[in-house]
C-alpha cells in the first residue's frame, strides 16, 4: 500500500494504530497448560471461520466483523466483497506483519505507531474465569512485545491488561514493561463489575505508579448486559448508532476515576482515553468543575477541581477529522492531547494524514508540535 500524501512535519506519532494479530498468536504464546481453552480461528463445516474462546463459538463477534475490520478505505460495495473471504487473506499491507507496517510508516512519513490489537479488543467480554483472563493477556502481551521487538522503536508495544485479577493485573504489568511495553490498556468495564478506581484495584495503580507508564482506557468489545448505550431493544441492528456512541464506555470509566479519588491517591498516575473522540472534553471538564463545587462534590474525594487532576495526568487522542479540536485544545491545554489512525479498522477513513494535515494547519507551532508527536512521546517516555 501507498499513500499519496505526506505531512510537511517532523517527528510524528500515531498514538493509537491497530494490528492483525496472526490467527494463531493465542494458540501459539497461551501458557501450555491452557491450549486446549485457548482463544483461535477454526473452519465449520460450510467452511466458515469463526472465533472460538475457551472451546466454544464466539457468543457475540461473527467472523465477519474481522474481515471488515481491515477494510479502511474502502467503500462499502468493495467491503461487501470481502465479507466472505478469510481473516487472513483480507489482512492489508502493514496489518500483519511488522516489517510491512514499518514500511508503511516510512511511506506515510511517521516515526512510530502505538500499537493496539484487534481480535484481542474481543475476548474480554466473554471470558469470566480470571485465571483464563490472565492468559489470554499473556499470550497477546507476549506476542507483541515479540512483533514490535525488531522495529529499531518504531512499533511500540501496549500491554493488555485485565483487571479480573488485580495482583495478577499488577505482576503482568510489570513483567510487561520489563520486557519491553511502554504502557497498558484496560478495558472501559471490568469483569467484576466495580470500576477502575475502586479501592480493590489499588495494588494495580500503584504499580502503574511505580512504573512510570501511561494507562489507558480504550474501546473493546462489551457485553450486551454492560453497554451503556443499548437502552433500546429494538436497535441490534444499528451498527451505525452503536459505532457512534461507542466511546460512553470509555467515558464512564473515565470520570470514575475522579469519582473514586484516584489521582490524589496515585498523584503522578498517568491516564490516557483512546478512541472516544476528544472534543467533547473541554464540555465535560466544565461540567465535572461545576457539578465539584456544588454539594455533589463532597462525594468527591479530591482536593483540587477535576480539571486540575486532568491537565496534571491525562491525556486524551482526537481524530484527524474533529474539526472543532484546535479550538477544544486550546481551552483545555493543547499539551494534553494526542492523535491516532486507528489504521486498519473500518470505521474511519484511509485519508487520515490530509485531515490531520488540516487540523493542525491553524495551530501554533508549539501546538503542532505536541499534537503530532511531542505529547504522546513525552507521556510514553518515548
Amino acid at each position: 500500500m501507498s499513500t499519496s500524501y505526506r505531512l510537511p512535519y517532523d517527528n510524528v506519532i500515531d498514538a493509537d494504530g491497530h494490528v492483525l494479530e496472526p490467527p494463531d498468536v493465542w494458540e501459539k504464546y497461551i501458557d501450555p497448560q491452557l491450549r486446549d481453552r485457548t482463544m483461535r480461528i477454526r473452519t465449520n463445516s460450510q467452511g466458515h471461520e469463526y472465533l472460538e474462546i475457551d472451546g466454544r463459538p464466539s457468543k457475540f463477534f461473527d467472523m465477519r466483523i474481522f474481515a471488515l475490520v481491515g477494510t479502511m478505505g474502502q467503500s462499502p460495495e468493495e467491503a461487501a466483497k470481502l465479507v466472505n473471504r478469510s481473516y487472513h487473506e483480507v489482512a492489508p499491507f502493514g496489518a500483519m506483519d511488522a516489517k510491512e507496517r514499518v514500511q508503511l510508516l516510512d511511506q506515510e512519513g511517521l516515526v512510530a505507531a502505538i500499537l493496539y490489537p484487534t481480535l484481542g479488543l474481543a475476548w474480554e467480554c466473554e471470558v469470566e474465569d480470571p485465571e483464563l483472563a490472565a492468559a489470554y493477556a499473556r499470550a497477546y502481551n507476549r506476542w507483541i512485545i515479540d512483533f514490535c521487538s525488531d522495529s529499531g522503536g518504531r512499533l511500540i508495544p501496549i500491554a493488555h491488561i485485565s483487571l479480573a485479577d488485580p495482583h495478577e493485573a499488577a505482576r503482568e504489568l510489570a513483567r510487561c514493561v520489563k520486557a519491553g511495553a511502554k504502557g497498558a490498556f484496560l478495558a472501559p468495564y471490568t469483569p467484576t463489575n466495580k470500576a477502575h478506581a475502586h479501592p480493590d484495584h489499588e495494588v494495580f495503580w500503584a504499580a502503574a505508579q511505580d512504573l512510570d507508564v501511561v494507562v489507558g482506557i480504550h474501546p473493546t468489545g462489551e457485553p450486551p448486559a454492560k453497554r451503556v448505550y443499548q437502552r433500546f431493544k429494538d436497535m441490534k441492528w444499528a451498527v451505525w448508532y452503536h459505532n457512534v456512541l461507542g466511546g460512553q464506555g470509555p467515558q464512564q470509566a473515565f470520570f470514575a476515576l475522579w469519582q473514586y479519588g484516584l489521582f490524589d491517591r496515585f498523584p503522578t498516575v498517568k491516564v490516557a482515553l483512546l478512541e472516544s473522540g476528544a472534543g467533547w472534553i473541554g464540555a465535560a471538564l466544565d461540567r465535572m468543575d461545576t457539578t465539584y463545587e456544588t454539594s455533589l462534590g463532597k462525594t468527591v474525594p479530591l482536593k483540587e477541581k477535576p480539571s486540575f487532576y486532568f491537565r496534571r495526568q491525562c491525556w486524551i487522542s482526537g481524530d484527524p477529522d474533529e474539526t472543532a479540536l484546535p479550538l477544544i485544545m486550546e481551552h483545555v491545554g493543547a499539551d494534553r492531547f494526542f492523535w491516532a489512525t486507528d489504521f486498519p479498522h473500518f470505521d474511519h477513513p484511509r485519508n487520515y494524514l490530509e485531515e490531520l494535515g488540516q487540523l493542525v494547519s491553524s495551530l501554533s507551532e508549539q501546538s503542532r508540535q505536541g499534537i503530532l508527536g511531542t505529547n504522546v512521546a513525552r507521556a510514553y517516555g518515548l
